[in-house]
Protein backbone atom coordinates (compact mmCIF):
# COMPACT_ATOMS: atom_id res chain seq x y z
CA UNK A 1 0.00 0.00 0.00
CA UNK A 2 1.20 3.34 -1.07
CA UNK A 3 1.72 5.29 2.31
CA UNK A 4 -1.06 8.45 2.71
CA UNK A 5 0.59 11.86 1.97
CA UNK A 6 0.28 14.87 4.45
CA UNK A 7 1.38 18.12 3.10
CA UNK A 8 2.34 21.11 5.46
CA UNK A 9 2.69 24.20 3.99
CA UNK A 10 4.21 26.88 5.75
CA UNK A 11 5.27 30.61 4.44
CA UNK A 12 8.11 31.39 6.92
CA UNK A 13 10.64 28.62 7.60
CA UNK A 14 13.00 30.44 9.38
CA UNK A 15 13.81 29.04 12.64
CA UNK A 16 11.28 29.64 15.11
CA UNK A 17 8.52 27.47 16.85
CA UNK A 18 6.33 26.37 13.88
CA UNK A 19 9.76 24.86 11.86
CA UNK A 20 10.24 22.87 15.18
CA UNK A 21 7.12 21.56 15.58
CA UNK A 22 6.51 20.82 12.04
CA UNK A 23 10.26 18.97 12.23
CA UNK A 24 8.80 17.20 15.23
CA UNK A 25 5.84 15.88 12.85
CA UNK A 26 8.15 14.84 10.18
CA UNK A 27 10.75 12.91 12.93
CA UNK A 28 8.27 11.17 15.11
CA UNK A 29 8.40 7.65 14.66
CA UNK A 30 4.70 7.18 15.91
CA UNK A 31 3.69 9.54 13.10
CA UNK A 32 5.23 7.94 10.27
CA UNK A 33 2.95 4.95 10.98
CA UNK A 34 0.17 6.23 9.40
CA UNK A 35 1.14 9.09 6.91
CA UNK A 36 4.49 10.32 5.14
CA UNK A 37 4.65 13.71 6.47
CA UNK A 38 6.67 16.77 4.32
CA UNK A 39 7.04 20.35 4.60
CA UNK A 40 5.97 22.15 1.36
CA UNK A 41 7.56 25.95 1.40
CA UNK A 42 4.97 28.32 -0.25
CA UNK A 43 5.07 32.16 -0.44
CA UNK A 44 2.62 33.72 1.72
CA UNK A 45 -0.36 34.48 0.05
CA UNK A 46 0.38 32.46 -3.02
CA UNK A 47 0.01 28.52 -2.22
CA UNK A 48 -2.95 27.34 -4.37
CA UNK A 49 -0.81 25.35 -7.15
CA UNK A 50 0.77 22.55 -5.13
CA UNK A 51 2.16 20.82 -7.91
CA UNK A 52 2.39 17.56 -5.79
CA UNK A 53 -0.15 14.75 -4.73
CA UNK A 54 -1.56 15.23 -0.75
CA UNK A 55 -4.12 13.03 0.72
CA UNK A 56 -4.50 15.80 3.25
CA UNK A 57 -3.36 19.38 3.09
CA UNK A 58 -1.95 21.18 6.61
CA UNK A 59 -1.50 24.90 6.21
CA UNK A 60 0.59 26.36 9.21
CA UNK A 61 0.10 29.93 7.09
CA UNK A 62 -0.33 33.37 8.61
CA UNK A 63 -4.29 34.28 7.84
CA UNK A 64 -4.97 37.65 6.50
CA UNK A 65 -7.56 39.67 4.50
CA UNK A 66 -4.57 39.29 1.57
CA UNK A 67 -4.07 35.49 1.94
CA UNK A 68 -7.72 35.09 2.17
CA UNK A 69 -7.71 34.40 -1.72
CA UNK A 70 -5.41 32.66 -2.13
CA UNK A 71 -6.96 30.03 0.60
CA UNK A 72 -10.18 30.08 -1.22
CA UNK A 73 -8.01 29.18 -4.35
CA UNK A 74 -6.56 25.95 -2.77
CA UNK A 75 -9.98 24.87 -1.63
CA UNK A 76 -11.35 25.43 -4.80
CA UNK A 77 -8.47 23.47 -6.54
CA UNK A 78 -8.42 20.85 -4.04
CA UNK A 79 -12.13 20.13 -3.73
CA UNK A 80 -11.83 16.56 -2.17
CA UNK A 81 -8.64 16.87 -0.21
CA UNK A 82 -9.24 17.53 3.40
CA UNK A 83 -7.52 21.07 4.40
CA UNK A 84 -6.50 21.55 8.07
CA UNK A 85 -5.27 24.78 9.49
CA UNK A 86 -3.58 25.03 12.40
CA UNK A 87 -3.50 28.00 14.26
CA UNK A 88 0.19 29.38 15.42
CA UNK A 89 -0.86 32.77 16.05
CA UNK A 90 -3.84 34.63 17.02
CA UNK A 91 -5.53 34.55 20.81
CA UNK A 92 -7.25 36.61 22.93
CA UNK A 93 -4.44 38.54 24.04
CA UNK A 94 -2.78 39.13 20.69
CA UNK A 95 -6.11 40.40 19.68
CA UNK A 96 -6.22 42.79 23.35
CA UNK A 97 -2.59 44.31 22.78
CA UNK A 98 -3.01 44.41 18.56
CA UNK A 99 -6.30 45.00 16.84
CA UNK A 100 -8.19 48.05 17.25
CA UNK A 101 -10.97 47.04 14.65
CA UNK A 102 -11.92 43.84 16.46
CA UNK A 103 -15.05 42.61 14.75
CA UNK A 104 -13.35 42.93 11.24
CA UNK A 105 -10.88 40.82 12.52
CA UNK A 106 -13.24 38.21 13.99
CA UNK A 107 -15.13 38.30 10.67
CA UNK A 108 -11.90 37.69 9.05
CA UNK A 109 -11.32 34.76 11.42
CA UNK A 110 -15.03 33.11 11.02
CA UNK A 111 -14.77 33.58 7.18
CA UNK A 112 -11.30 32.27 7.27
CA UNK A 113 -11.70 29.12 9.53
CA UNK A 114 -14.81 27.76 7.94
CA UNK A 115 -12.73 27.08 4.25
CA UNK A 116 -10.89 24.37 6.36
CA UNK A 117 -12.05 20.83 7.27
CA UNK A 118 -10.65 21.21 11.15
CA UNK A 119 -8.75 23.87 12.71
CA UNK A 120 -6.17 22.84 14.99
CA UNK A 121 -5.73 25.27 18.31
CA UNK A 122 -2.39 24.60 19.90
CA UNK A 123 -3.55 24.90 23.27
CA UNK A 124 -6.76 24.45 25.27
CA UNK A 125 -6.76 28.36 26.20
CA UNK A 126 -6.79 29.00 22.55
CA UNK A 127 -9.78 26.56 21.24
CA UNK A 128 -12.03 28.03 24.05
CA UNK A 129 -11.63 31.27 22.68
CA UNK A 130 -12.02 30.19 19.14
CA UNK A 131 -15.89 28.58 20.23
CA UNK A 132 -16.92 30.95 22.54
CA UNK A 133 -16.06 33.94 20.37
CA UNK A 134 -17.89 31.58 17.76
CA UNK A 135 -14.97 31.78 15.05
CA UNK A 136 -14.69 28.09 14.70
CA UNK A 137 -18.03 25.29 15.19
CA UNK A 138 -17.00 23.06 18.16
CA UNK A 139 -17.84 20.35 15.77
CA UNK A 140 -14.52 21.44 13.37
CA UNK A 141 -12.42 22.56 16.36
CA UNK A 142 -9.66 20.83 17.97
CA UNK A 143 -7.17 21.29 20.27
CA UNK A 144 -3.17 19.74 19.31
CA UNK A 145 -0.76 21.17 21.81
CA UNK A 146 2.29 22.23 20.37
CA UNK A 147 5.27 19.88 20.85
CA UNK A 148 8.75 19.12 20.23
CA UNK A 149 10.94 16.02 21.38
CA UNK A 150 11.54 16.97 25.41
CA UNK A 151 13.98 14.03 26.01
CA UNK A 152 17.22 15.66 26.31
CA UNK A 153 16.03 18.55 28.52
CA UNK A 154 14.43 15.73 30.86
CA UNK A 155 18.30 14.43 30.63
CA UNK A 156 19.79 17.49 32.10
CA UNK A 157 20.61 17.79 36.09
CA UNK A 158 18.66 19.25 38.37
CA UNK A 159 18.82 23.38 38.69
CA UNK A 160 20.73 24.88 41.37
CA UNK A 161 18.56 25.90 44.85
CA UNK A 162 17.81 28.85 45.43
CA UNK A 163 17.87 30.29 41.90
CA UNK A 164 20.49 32.28 41.19
CA UNK A 165 20.34 33.05 37.14
CA UNK A 166 17.24 33.37 35.47
CA UNK A 167 16.54 33.05 31.80
CA UNK A 168 14.27 35.00 29.13
CA UNK A 169 14.14 32.86 26.04
CA UNK A 170 12.84 34.06 22.80
CA UNK A 171 12.30 37.34 19.78
CA UNK A 172 13.51 40.38 21.61
CA UNK A 173 9.49 41.78 20.81
CA UNK A 174 6.96 43.82 22.39
CA UNK A 175 5.15 40.34 22.30
CA UNK A 176 7.45 38.52 24.81
CA UNK A 177 7.45 41.83 27.85
CA UNK A 178 10.78 41.29 28.34
CA UNK A 179 10.60 45.28 29.30
CA UNK A 180 8.49 44.10 32.03
CA UNK A 181 11.03 41.78 33.16
CA UNK A 182 13.93 43.85 33.27
CA UNK A 183 11.72 46.37 35.22
CA UNK A 184 10.93 43.67 37.87
CA UNK A 185 14.17 41.52 37.90
CA UNK A 186 15.65 45.56 38.63
CA UNK A 187 13.36 45.60 42.10
CA UNK A 188 15.11 42.87 43.40
CA UNK A 189 18.04 44.07 44.90
CA UNK A 190 19.70 40.70 45.70
CA UNK A 191 23.69 41.95 43.97
CA UNK A 192 24.48 37.52 43.99
CA UNK A 193 21.25 36.71 40.77
CA UNK A 194 21.74 37.17 37.01
CA UNK A 195 19.43 37.39 34.35
CA UNK A 196 20.42 35.78 30.91
CA UNK A 197 17.77 36.93 28.43
CA UNK A 198 18.20 34.59 24.80
CA UNK A 199 17.33 35.76 21.86
CA UNK A 200 17.66 38.63 19.34
CA UNK A 201 15.09 41.06 17.26
CA UNK A 202 14.12 44.70 16.86
CA UNK A 203 13.87 45.04 20.69
CA UNK A 204 17.68 45.05 21.15
CA UNK A 205 18.79 48.37 21.60
CA UNK A 206 15.45 49.26 23.72
CA UNK A 207 16.04 46.70 26.03
CA UNK A 208 19.74 47.57 26.24
CA UNK A 209 19.10 50.90 27.27
CA UNK A 210 16.60 50.01 29.65
CA UNK A 211 18.90 47.43 31.64
CA UNK A 212 21.56 49.78 31.82
CA UNK A 213 23.57 49.74 34.10
CA UNK A 214 22.54 46.78 36.08
CA UNK A 215 25.41 44.53 35.31
CA UNK A 216 23.39 41.94 36.36
CA UNK A 217 21.06 41.82 33.00
CA UNK A 218 23.42 39.53 30.17
CA UNK A 219 22.45 39.68 26.72
CA UNK A 220 23.35 36.27 25.51
CA UNK A 221 21.96 37.00 21.72
CA UNK A 222 20.55 33.18 19.98
CA UNK A 223 21.60 30.38 20.93
CA UNK A 224 21.26 27.73 18.92
CA UNK A 225 21.18 24.59 21.42
CA UNK A 226 17.89 25.04 23.40
CA UNK A 227 19.29 22.25 25.62
CA UNK A 228 22.51 23.87 26.28
CA UNK A 229 20.94 27.25 27.14
CA UNK A 230 18.85 25.86 29.85
CA UNK A 231 21.77 23.64 31.03
CA UNK A 232 23.33 26.75 32.56
CA UNK A 233 20.36 28.94 33.89
CA UNK A 234 18.25 28.03 37.42
CA UNK A 235 14.89 29.36 36.56
CA UNK A 236 12.82 30.70 33.54
CA UNK A 237 10.53 33.82 33.36
CA UNK A 238 8.11 34.27 30.77
CA UNK A 239 5.95 37.42 30.77
CA UNK A 240 4.63 37.24 27.55
CA UNK A 241 1.95 40.02 27.05
CA UNK A 242 0.70 36.75 24.51
CA UNK A 243 1.64 33.55 23.73
CA UNK A 244 -0.71 30.50 21.91
CA UNK A 245 1.35 27.78 23.68
CA UNK A 246 4.74 28.71 24.53
CA UNK A 247 6.97 25.56 23.49
CA UNK A 248 9.68 27.29 26.31
CA UNK A 249 7.20 26.37 28.97
CA UNK A 250 7.76 22.70 28.39
CA UNK A 251 11.45 22.96 27.61
CA UNK A 252 11.70 24.29 31.05
CA UNK A 253 9.48 22.28 32.64
CA UNK A 254 11.00 19.39 30.56
CA UNK A 255 14.58 20.45 31.99
CA UNK A 256 12.84 20.58 36.13
CA UNK A 257 13.54 24.39 36.06
CA UNK A 258 10.88 26.78 37.75
CA UNK A 259 8.53 28.78 35.46
CA UNK A 260 7.21 31.55 35.96
CA UNK A 261 4.98 33.26 33.34
CA UNK A 262 2.21 35.64 33.19
CA UNK A 263 -1.72 34.40 32.79
CA UNK A 264 -2.34 34.48 29.64
CA UNK A 265 -3.75 32.68 26.57
CA UNK A 266 -1.97 29.08 26.05
CA UNK A 267 0.44 29.94 29.37
CA UNK A 268 -2.84 28.54 31.52
CA UNK A 269 -2.04 25.17 29.69
CA UNK A 270 1.35 24.86 31.37
CA UNK A 271 -0.03 25.39 35.61
CA UNK A 272 -0.58 21.68 35.67
CA UNK A 273 2.62 20.73 34.83
CA UNK A 274 4.04 22.95 37.41
CA UNK A 275 4.44 26.54 36.03
CA UNK A 276 3.45 29.34 38.45
CA UNK A 277 1.15 31.93 36.67
CA UNK A 278 0.89 35.48 37.97
CA UNK A 279 -1.28 38.45 36.84
CA UNK A 280 -0.62 40.04 34.02
CA UNK A 281 -1.70 43.46 35.19
CA UNK A 282 0.31 43.48 38.71
CA UNK A 283 3.44 45.22 38.38
CA UNK A 284 4.72 43.61 41.80
CA UNK A 285 3.69 39.96 40.85
CA UNK A 286 6.98 39.79 38.82
CA UNK A 287 9.45 40.86 41.16
CA UNK A 288 7.63 38.97 43.76
CA UNK A 289 7.85 35.39 42.31
CA UNK A 290 11.77 36.00 41.44
CA UNK A 291 12.74 37.44 44.63
CA UNK A 292 10.85 34.16 46.21
CA UNK A 293 12.98 31.80 44.02
CA UNK A 294 16.14 33.60 45.00
CA UNK A 295 15.65 32.53 48.74
CA UNK A 296 13.54 29.18 48.43
CA UNK A 297 15.17 26.19 49.10
CA UNK A 298 12.46 23.69 48.36
CA UNK A 299 11.54 22.10 45.13
CA UNK A 300 7.57 21.76 46.32
CA UNK A 301 7.23 25.61 45.73
CA UNK A 302 8.03 26.31 42.47
CA UNK A 303 8.50 22.80 40.45
CA UNK A 304 5.59 20.68 42.24
CA UNK A 305 5.04 18.74 38.89
CA UNK A 306 8.22 19.70 37.32
CA UNK A 307 9.11 16.66 34.78
CA UNK A 308 5.82 15.47 34.33
CA UNK A 309 5.92 16.34 30.76
CA UNK A 310 6.83 12.59 29.70
CA UNK A 311 3.25 11.91 28.05
CA UNK A 312 3.42 15.49 26.03
CA UNK A 313 5.16 13.49 22.76
CA UNK A 314 2.61 10.41 22.93
CA UNK A 315 -0.15 12.84 23.44
CA UNK A 316 0.79 15.18 20.48
CA UNK A 317 1.32 12.06 17.99
CA UNK A 318 -2.01 10.19 18.91
CA UNK A 319 -3.90 13.51 18.56
CA UNK A 320 -2.65 14.21 15.19
CA UNK A 321 -2.52 10.16 14.17
CA UNK A 322 -6.65 10.55 15.16
CA UNK A 323 -7.02 13.58 13.33
CA UNK A 324 -5.38 12.14 10.19
CA UNK A 325 -7.39 8.80 10.42
CA UNK A 326 -10.87 10.73 10.29
CA UNK A 327 -10.01 12.59 7.66
CA UNK A 328 -8.17 10.27 5.29
CA UNK A 329 -10.16 7.70 2.75
CA UNK A 330 -11.94 4.87 4.13
CA UNK A 331 -9.73 2.56 2.55
CA UNK A 332 -6.17 4.56 3.37
CA UNK A 333 -7.66 4.60 7.25
CA UNK A 334 -8.31 1.39 7.52
CA UNK A 335 -4.97 0.28 6.40
CA UNK A 336 -2.93 3.35 8.39
CA UNK A 337 -4.73 2.09 11.52
CA UNK A 338 -3.84 -1.38 11.07
CA UNK A 339 -0.72 -0.52 10.75
CA UNK A 340 -0.30 1.77 13.57
CA UNK A 341 -2.23 -0.86 15.92
CA UNK A 342 0.56 -3.66 14.86
CA UNK A 343 3.21 -1.14 15.55
CA UNK A 344 2.10 -0.48 19.27
CA UNK A 345 1.33 -4.29 20.43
Amino acid sequence: MIQPRVLHLVDDTTAGGVMRVVDFIQSAQSMAKVASHRVHPVERGKFWRLGTRADVIVSHTALSWRSLPAIIALRLMHPRTPVVHVEHSYTEGFVAHNVTRKKRFATLLRVAFSLFDRVVAVSEAQAKWFKTQGFCKATRCLTIQSCVDLQAFRNLPAATRPTRIFAAIGRLDPQKGFDTLIDAFQEVKDPNIRLHIIGTGAEHDRLVALAKPDTRIIFRGMLPDPVKALSEVDAVLMPSRWEAYGLVAIEALAAGRPLVCHAVDGMHDHEALGARLIPEHVPTALSIAIEDLTTSTDDKCDTRLCRVTTTLEDRFARRWNALLLDLLPKQKASSAARLLSRAQS
